[in-house]
Order: structure tokens, then C-alpha cells, then sequence
């Protein structure tokens, strides 16, 4: 059974940590190395359930990946070196992605262009999420991929040699870019996707580390010759700014509130969250920035700041969204004590998370006795406002779990948070580091 927490709040948060390492970066560098030719080392891969069920999928596959205790060592086979091979036409290999999104859709693109049939499944939150955004342009490469009713997982994968595919995207999204990307590798001659607006761009920037030539990316337009070997690196991965955004968030509203966050990843397509606390008010700066493996890495130092909203940070919209989605749910939170209005739109993405994130996060904000004005593609949340001690269920989303632990540090009186081990899904670590900033008495277990 899952733990639910106890926090106990107004608190505040002070000292300096190293936070995890980055999910999104952990997943690639996974992928890239088992298709590279020999063994890739990668010291600070996060510790997430999301990317070991990466791990687990390419061990499944034939790669063998050695956990030294302070790296991993992945031996990789070459483009086609995933095995075994495909037998009286039948399933060859069955692989759990559990609930992660990333996974299933970006190692998808591996599959689709091996020599034999692969299934691929999930948790029951995950058989809900669309897939239908990969389907297509993998079928127009040559892969045949069968989903429930054509859009949800189990995926069965029937690996086919792969052409190469000018694709436009309808949606702004690092998992479709990485899904083509990968399995542009692997085809026959020149891939090229175009997507509407720009998306992060680990892929991009970790594909030219292992050795292969992909051209462009600012135009949002990207191409890749298929059947590049790749070299093996050694890689170390910064830390997750995305989980660095709770940090921020809580350090940004409390009172009192000190923190440094040490090496973590400052990509400028994931900082949208720093650039809209920012405009917002924060006391956030970035220290000893240096550039690792194409990617920025740094300091955050975020010092309590009175938070107000004007023009150019009311409304959150367009182009900046796919920037900041992971971030939206706890950019909520921080709105309901921001002296004016903050309004998130163009976000209908949320809805088809591991949750209904937008109904989550209105719930969570009333079951803490905020008020909140929900949209089809977003909210408006003007604040300051009090909140108090709730319950707050979080719907099985890590995301949902770690914004209302931060909620429930704001509130006055005691706030529960149901199912508050989901959070595990991207940082296991997070209620044990948020004792120690915070103090033990704050965050507790609750026992049943």
C-alpha cells in the first residue's frame, strides 16, 4: 500500500542540495548508448522509476547494463544490435514501460526498425495515454504498429526496414521529435522533422555526442541520415530542473526561505519555469554556469521574494507552453500567493498526462481553500490567497503529489497528501529532502 504524508505548514525551507539526475536526459543517453557500438559509461543517471523502467526495457532487449553504484556501464550493440530475433512470426519480446510516457513512445522508434516483433505495455495509467501521435509516422516510415483501438497501449511492433520520411508535427512534442528522430536512424536515407513549435532538444544535442550529424533545429526543422553508427561516451548527467522547480517554488513563497540547488541542467528550452518566476517576482540566479556534453549546467541560488504579476507574465500561452508543461501543475501553486492574476492557456496537453492535470491541480488548489477558474486548455488563479490545511488526492500523478506538498508547506494547519509515493515515478528522494530543508517534524509519513 502506498504511503500518504502529513505536512505541516506555514513553513519554510533553507540550505543546499544536489538534486537527481535529469529524467528526460537519463531516458536518451539509455537508448543512445545500448545502440551504440561498444560500452558507454554514464555517471549521475537518475533515480527515477521512470528511467529504470528504460533500463529495464533495453536489458529485456539483449543490452547488457552493469550498476557499478556510481555509474552504469551499458554495452551497446550497434544499430541493430536488439535481440532475439523474431520466431514463427510470433511476439519475440515483451516490455513494461510502468507508467512512463517517455519510454514507451521514444524507444518505440528503436523498435520500429528492428527484425522482429516486439510488445510493449504499461500500468493502467499509462494504456490511457494517446499514441496515435507516434503510430503515424512510424507507419510512414514502414513500421506496422498495432494499438488498442489505434491508439493506446499494449503497442505490438513488427520491425521493418525503415525509410526515411519528411515529417510535420502537429504537436510540439520531445517525445514525437525523439520517437522519428531515432527512427530516422535507422532508415534508409535522410529524415526530416519539422515541428510547430520548439521543443527540448536533449535529443538533438546528445545524438551529435555520440558521433552522429543531425542539421538544424532553431527553424524547428530537424534532419538525420539513417544507418550513422554511433561512438560510445562516457556522459554525466546534471541535475533534473524540473524537480528543481518544487524547490524553487517553495523557497520563492515561503518566508524566510534560502536555497542552492547545485549542477543542475539550465537547457534554455527547460527554463521556461525560471524565466516565468522571473517576470513574476522571484529572487532566483543562476552561479558557476558551465557547458557539459552541449548542455548547460549550473547553480540556482532562490532567496523569499514578494511575487506579483504584470503584463508580460499574466497570461502564460503559445510557444512557451511545451517549455514548461512539466512545471504547470506547481506554477498553480505558486499563483495562488502572487499579488495579482496568473493565467496558463494552450495547455490541453495536461489532460492527457498521467492525470487529468488540470482537474487535478483545481482540485488540489479547493481542497486547500483556494480558488481557482479552470478552462478546457488551462486556469486563472488570482491570488494572494490563505490557504489552509486539506486533504489533497493526487490522482496517482507524481507531479500532483510534489505541487501540494509545496501547497501544504504554504497552508496553515495540517494537509494530507494521498498516495504521496507516486512521486517516486521521477524523485523517490523527494519527502527525505524535503525534511532536511524543511525539518523532519514538518514532513511525516502518516501511518495506517
Amino acid at each position: 500500500m502506498s504511503r500518504s504524508m502529513r505536512i505541516k505548514g506555514p513553513a519554510c525551507v533553507r540550505g543546499s542540495l544536489k538534486l537527481p539526475g535529469d529524467k528526460s536526459i537519463s531516458h536518451r543517453v539509455a537508448m543512445l548508448a545500448s545502440i551504440a557500438n561498444g560500452q558507454s559509461t554514464v555517471s549521475g543517471f537518475a533515480s527515477s522509476a521512470d528511467c529504470h523502467s528504460t533500463l529495464d526495457c533495453i536489458r529485456k532487449l539483449g543490452i547488457r547494463v552493469e550498476d557499478t553504484g556510481s555509474k552504469l556501464l551499458i554495452h551497446g550493440q550497434g544499430l541493430f544490435g536488439y535481440g532475439p530475433p523474431a520466431f514463427n512470426n510470433q511476439i519475440a519480446v515483451r516490455l513494461d514501460a510502468r507508467n512512463s510516457g517517455s519510454t514507451i513512445r521514444m524507444i518505440s522508434g528503436l523498435l520500429a526498425g528492428q527484425s522482429f516483433i516486439s510488445e510493449i505495455t504499461g500500468d493502467a495509467s499509462l494504456c490511457r495515454r494517446p499514441m496515435a501521435r507516434i503510430i503515424e509516422p512510424l507507419g510512414l516510415m514502414g513500421a506496422q504498429v498495432d494499438a488498442t483501438g489505434g491508439n493506446f497501449p499494449p503497442l505490438t511492433i513488427r520491425g521493418q526496414k525503415l525509410r526515411a520520411i519528411g515529417y510535420e508535427s502537429p504537436v510540439a512534442s520531445a517525445q514525437v521529435k525523439t520517437c522519428v528522430l531515432l527512427a530516422g536512424l535507422l532508415a534508409d536515407g535522410t529524415t526530416v522533422y519539422c515541428e510547430p513549435a520548439l521543443s527540448r532538444d536533449h535529443t538533438e544535442l546528445m545524438l551529435k555526442e555520440f558521433g552522429a550529424v543531425i542539421d538544424g533545429h532553431s527553424s524547428g526543422t530537424l534532419s538525420i541520415e539513417g544507418l550513422q553508427e554511433l561512438t560510445p561516451i562516457d556522459y554525466q548527467v546534471p541535475g533534473d530542473v524540473s524537480s528543481a522547480a518544487f524547490f524553487i517554488a517553495a523557497a520563492s513563497v515561503l518566508p524566510g526561505s534560502e536555497l542552492t540547488l547545485q549542477g543542475v541542467g539550465l537547457n534554455p528550452t527547460r527554463t521556461a519555469f525560471l524565466e516565468a518566476m522571473t517576470h513574476l517576482g522571484a529572487s532566483v540566479s543562476t552561479r558557476n554556469v558551465s557547458k557539459q556534453h552541449g548542455e548547460p549546467v549550473g547553480d540556482i541560488v532562490v532567496v523569499n521574494a514578494s511575487l506579483r504579476s504584470d503584463r508580460q507574465a499574466a497570461v502564460l500561452r503559445g510557444a512557451i507552453i511545451p517549455n514548461i508543461i512539466d512545471e504547470i501543475p506547481i506554477l498553480a501553486v505558486v499563483a495562488t500567493q502572487v499579488e495579482g492574476r496568473v493565467e496558463i492557456r494552450d495547455a490541453g496537453e495536461l489532460r492527457i498526462k498521467e492525470s487529468d492535470r488540470i482537474r487535478a491541480v483545481a482540485d488540489g488548489i479547493r481542497s486547500l481553500g483556494g480558488e481557482i477558474e479552470e478552462f478546457e486548455d488551462g486556469f486563472a488563479v488570482t491570488g494572494p490567497q490563505r490557504l489552509v490545511g486539506g486533504r489533497v488526492e493526487t490522482a496517482g500523478d507524481h507531479r500532483i503529489a510534489m505541487a501540494f506538498t509545496i501547497g501544504g508547506l504554504i497552508a496553515e494547519g495540517t494537509t494530507e497528501i494521498i498516495d504521496a509515493d507516486c512521486a517516486g515515478v521521477s524523485y523517490p528522494e523527494f519527502y527525505e529532502t524535503l525534511a532536511m530543508l524543511a525539518g523532519p517534524e514538518i514532513v511525516e509519513p502518516i501511518q495506517i
